[in-house]
């Protein structure tokens, strides 16, 4: 069994959602404290020394991270959560999975810890990475259907990383105000009945 080293809420959420999706199994290790100096940050790091969470033991013992990865590797066993080849939602459901976690993923990196990049004036920092990713979501916004989901009536692993992120900051209500068609995906999702546990166990919904 798949075990997912993790902090509810946390990137690890959508790990665990995109699994429970796959009916992948795995258990739960929670690293709550990973992010400073501790037992469970010297635990992660014997497993990745980047002490980033997502952080996945596989079935052979070996370890997984990076949640787009994780996700390529769900697409390995379970196909049908993307857009089949040959379709042209293919190459956009490749193009936002990476878009994701190249641009939306570091203003997480920067806003949440800006005393560790400039000290001197780490509030200015933190402010403006998340008017940054205000920008990035309304461009993101715009690229979706939202009929129920990014690419139609097809669920895929992007909808997941929607719903989850849509929990982050800047917030449920900045988003329905501002981002309609990613909150109209995020809400498909939570009312899936196989999600709803682990949703709940995130404190998605």
């Amino acid at each position: 069994m798949i075990k997912v080293y993790g902090v509810p809420g946390w990137g690890s959420a959508i790990s665990e959602v995109m699994l429970t999706l796959a009916e992948i199994p795995y258990s739960f290790i929670n690293v709550d404290g990973f992010d400073s100096d501790g037992p469970s940050r010297e635990l992660l790091k014997t497993m990745n020394p980047l002490c980033q969470v997502p952080t996945l033991v596989l079935e052979n013992g070996e370890v997984m991270t990076e949640t787009a990865a994780i996700a390529l590797m769900i697409l390995d066993r379970c196909p049908e959560l993307s857009p089949s080849v040959g379709r042209s939602e293919r190459q956009q459901f490749q193009r936002l999975l990476i878009w994701l976690v190249a641009n939306v993923y570091p203003t997480f990196t920067y806003a949440d810890y800006p005393e560790r990049w400039v000290p001197d004036a780490p509030t200015q920092l933190k402010k403006n990475c998340i008017e940054y990713r205000k920008s990035l979501y309304m461009w993101l916004n715009d690229q979706l259907s939202a009929e129920p989901y990014a690419f139609g009536e097809q669920l895929t692993l992007l909808d997941v990383y929607i719903c989850v992120m849509r929990s982050w900051g800047p917030g449920h209500d900045w988003f329905q105000d501002n981002t309609p068609n990613i909150s109209a995906i995020a809400d498909a999702v939570c009312q899936h009945p196989r999600l709803r546990s682990v949703l709940k166990n995130n404190k998605i919904i």
